[in-house]
């Protein structure tokens, strides 16, 4: 493959879209550059050829699995071309041929004429180098079928590499959702648009590495409609750290209160606090119990800390001298809790929600437009009363019903983590399995904090918040995900806060 084709399939576009509009454009899209849709499919069966030919160069037994749709039409190009380059060819239709029309017929109906035969799909344990999917594709409504789960547990079980066209069979191309099985692959290839099921969900443990191919009409399919779902990444935010002026003291840098630490949890505040601090914000104040304070102060002398009581005054005196509000890192739920949450949510300062400010949040429901709430999956199935599993089966609708509940900003933590404003949604796919430790959040709710403290919109506080967060993770897992504590991002955040400026 020439270097021009590897950039075409190794570049990932920001914007991502449902695989309905994908359906929808590509054959507009094929028609303003003059070529038909099963051009587009050879196109895509090519690329995919080309992709395998890249990954795995010393592949010589090929199985291609193709259902009834385009996907697998895609898969019989691609099934033709490693025939003609020398390769030992094993194509498997699951379904009824028959059932086949428009352009993925004549893909069959091509792959016929010259090789002869489409064998019927034995479930066994595939001897093969690679395999291919191009079973299902976006297509996927609920489950997989009966026949289709077979095959699948029969690829997920088989010792080589496999190659997944546009989705992994059985993984929601909207949603990332697995409502029953989906083929883990080694790599996925996306054609002409990304598709926002990608990124997020429980698509990291079957997509593999994702890779994209515009197939040559991703300019114009971009005329076609529009999305307000992105991708975003640390390096397009950075630039939103401006270098600092020579003359910059503590008071340029915001004055970050955080609210939180009760009994037999300084920890929480005292790491959102530090977090807040590697940021950058010039003073952190942390507002906790009498009997927190020795342990914190020792623990991180450059942190100021005041203590709560539950009397006005020791609030009224932080609150004035605030400009940014933290509060739910290891705020507990008993009434010094919701006293505390209280007076810091009636404050019109921008503010960070977590942890359990999220879950009193249900008892005391409100609307505003100057907070960012940052829920994991748990916290967001009570901030809507529902499971869990309802909120990760569709990320999306449930970061969208929870903004349209509450305002603000939400942040929706995971695997692909969501951040919605009511206008664009971003999905941040950064971080790794080491994050699922104790303290992660309380240190992202610090960054956020921090960034807010000098002065970025709640928005871009809460992209770059996450950004940041996660890939300092990525970077604190060189020495392993298992054992990766929150505290070890500390000094990668540092690192981050402080982009290279040319």
């Amino acid at each position: 493959m020439d270097s021009a084709a590897m950039k075409q399939v190794t570049s990932l576009p920001h914007p991502l879209w449902r695989g309905q509009q994908v359906r929808d454009f590509e054959g507009l899209a094929a028609s303003a550059v003059g070529i038909t849709t099963y051009a587009l499919m050879d196109r895509a069966g090519r690329s995919a050829f080309q992709q395998l030919q890249l990954r795995w160069p010393e592949a010589q037994n090929i199985l291609v699995l193709c259902g009834h749709g385009n996907n697998g039409g895609d898969g019989y190009v691609l099934a033709a071309l490693a025939k003609d380059a020398g390769l030992h060819v094993q194509v498997c239709h699951l379904g009824e041929p028959s059932s086949l029309s428009g352009d993925a017929a004549t893909a069959r109906n091509a792959w016929l004429v010259e090789q002869g035969v489409s064998h019927e799909v034995v479930l066994a344990n595939y001897d093969v180098d690679v395999i291919v999917d191009g079973l299902i594709g976006t297509g996927l409504s609920g489950e997989v079928r009966p026949e289709y789960q077979q095959v699948i547990s029969a690829i997920n079980h088989a010792s080589c590499p496999v190659l997944a066209l546009d989705v992994p069979s059985g993984l929601c191309a909207d949603t990332g959702d697995v409502a029953s099985v989906a083929v883990e692959a080694d790599v996925t290839l996306s054609f002409v648009a990304l598709k926002q099921g990608l990124f997020t969900g429980q698509a990291a443990q079957y997509c593999g590495e994702v890779v994209y191919d515009g197939l040559g009409i991703e300019h114009e399919f971009q005329q076609q409609g529009q999305t307000l779902v992105e991708r975003v990444e640390y390096g397009q935010l950075c630039g939103l750290l401006k270098q600092r002026h020579k003359a910059s003291h503590k008071g340029h840098f915001g004055k970050v209160a955080l609210a939180g630490g009760n009994l037999g949890m300084p920890g929480a505040l005292r790491m959102a606090g530090e977090a807040c601090q590697r940021t950058g914000a010039g003073i952190v104040k942390a507002v906790t119990r009498d009997e927190n304070i020795l342990a914190m102060l020792s623990g991180r002398p450059e942190l100021m800390v005041q203590s709560f009581n539950g009397d006005d005054w020791q609030l009224n005196e932080v609150l004035a001298w605030a400009s940014t509000l933290v509060v739910g890192p290891g705020l507990g739920q008993d009434e010094w809790a919701k006293t505390l949450l209280t007076r810091f949510l009636d404050n019109l300062l921008p503010k960070v929600v977590d942890a359990d400010a999220l879950k009193l949040l249900v008892e005391m429901p409100q609307w505003h437009d100057n907070w960012i709430l940052t829920p994991h999956p748990g916290e967001a199935a009570h901030l809507l009363g529902c499971s869990i599993d309802k909120v990760e089966r569709d990320r999306f609708t449930a970061v969208r019903n929870i903004q349209q509940s509450f305002g603000g900003v939400v942040v929706l933590k995971g695997s692909g983590t969501l951040i919605y404003d009511g206008k664009t949604l971003l999905v941040a796919n950064v971080g790794n399995p080491g994050m699922a430790s104790g303290g992660m959040g309380d240190v992202l709710s610090g960054i956020i904090g921090g960034l807010l403290g000098q002065g970025l919109s709640l928005f871009d506080a809460a992209a770059l918040g996450v950004c940041i967060h996660g890939q300092s993770a990525d970077l604190a897992a060189q020495y392993g995900e298992r054992g990766l504590l929150a505290s070890d991002l500390l000094p990668f955040v540092r690192q981050l806060v402080n982009p290279k400026i040319d």
